[in-house]
């Protein structure tokens, strides 16, 4: 039993780290920008909340933790969404290509927190040795009282305040895309924006929100890779970018739909750690336990399309640019 308890909870907390990210790029999506800079968005996220958090801890010497909060917060979601907004001037504006603008965003986003990440480093004293703890504590606290409710307590709540962040915006934005005005705007831009236009919603406005506002929740998983799941260090081992795809992969697993990625985050998890408690699995064997989530991801792509259901496919003008002159 101790072993599936551990299970879950690892995959709970890894996959926080990509429900973030997926929600943040089914948002972008829904627009219909197709953006692959999920993994650079997410390093951006984590460098910023992780350079704002040292910088101030460095400052002063008893940090305030709502400060360090605020501080880290802010940084890592207003560097993401500063991201976000550079993918969309140079898609929507300028009308580049999606596939190429996004790749290109991750490319740059994981240069620029490594190089940063680095940097970092050294002013601590070396690799290894830069830490945030006031503001990593402020991020992993959890209530001991409920944690103390036997099998359920260390299921459900050993975890940080972001784990039900992540719970919270997904289904909001499940509700906001189905429910609301301005939700189904949002839909109809990413299925036909020249008939969204001429019924008088304005494309350009919402593609540019969706992008800028998906781009800042994908980079809250930087933020809680990097302040609660490596507790307030960095690491130049690419791991946030691998976890970036995962986060690509999984739009695709959920169907396009927010509330999916609840639990589809939280199979990933499962499938991405089950090697872990395996036992007399080689380095090799272990390697391709970490492939499960994308064959699986294959598997459903491949099902849905032989389904040929329209809800469980991308909006139908995903990657494509709107040139309103053309309407």
């Amino acid at each position: 039993m101790s072993q599936i308890i551990s299970l879950m909870q690892a995959a709970v907390v890894f996959g926080t780290v990509i429900m973030f990210g997926a929600v943040g790029e089914i948002l972008s999506e829904k627009s219909g920008n197709l953006n692959l800079g999920v993994p650079g968005i997410m390093y951006l996220g984590g460098i910023a909340s992780l350079m704002g958090a040292f910088y101030y801890e460095s400052a002063v010497a008893e940090p305030n933790k709502l400060l360090c909060l605020i501080i880290a917060l802010g940084c890592g979601f207003g560097a993401a969404c500063i991201g976000g907004l550079i993918y969309g001037f140079l898609t929507i504006t300028l009308r580049a290509n999606q596939n190429v603008t996004g790749l290109t965003l991750t490319i740059f986003g994981s240069g620029f927190g490594n190089f940063f990440g680095g940097s970092l480093n050294k002013l601590a004293g070396g690799v290894g040795q830069i830490s945030v703890a006031a503001t990593s504590s402020v991020f992993r606290a959890y209530i001991p009282a409920l944690s103390n409710l036997g099998y359920i307590g260390k299921v459900f709540f050993t975890y940080g305040w972001m784990v039900y962040l992540a719970l919270a915006i997904a289904i909001f934005c499940g509700w906001f895309l189905k429910r609301t005005k301005r939700g189904l705007n949002l839909r109809a831009v990413g299925e036909n924006p020249s008939t969204a236009d001429a019924a008088g919603i304005s494309v350009i406005r919402y593609k540019y929100l969706a992008t800028c506002l998906g781009a800042g929740i994908s980079g809250l998983g930087g933020v809680f890779y990097t302040m609660d799941y490596i507790k307030g260090t960095w690491g130049n081992d690419l791991t946030i970018e691998s976890l970036g795809w995962l986060a690509v992969a999984l739009v695709i697993f959920t169907t396009w739909k927010p509330v999916n990625a609840i639990w589809g985050s939280y199979l990933f998890g499962i499938l991405y750690w089950m090697y872990f408690y395996i036992s007399g699995l080689t380095r090799s064997t272990q390697e391709l336990f970490k492939m499960i989530p994308y064959l699986v991801t294959l598997a459903v792509l491949v099902f849905v399309s032989m389904k040929r259901k329209r809800e469980n496919l991308g909006p139908a003008a995903l990657g494509l640019s709107f040139f309103r002159e053309e309407r």
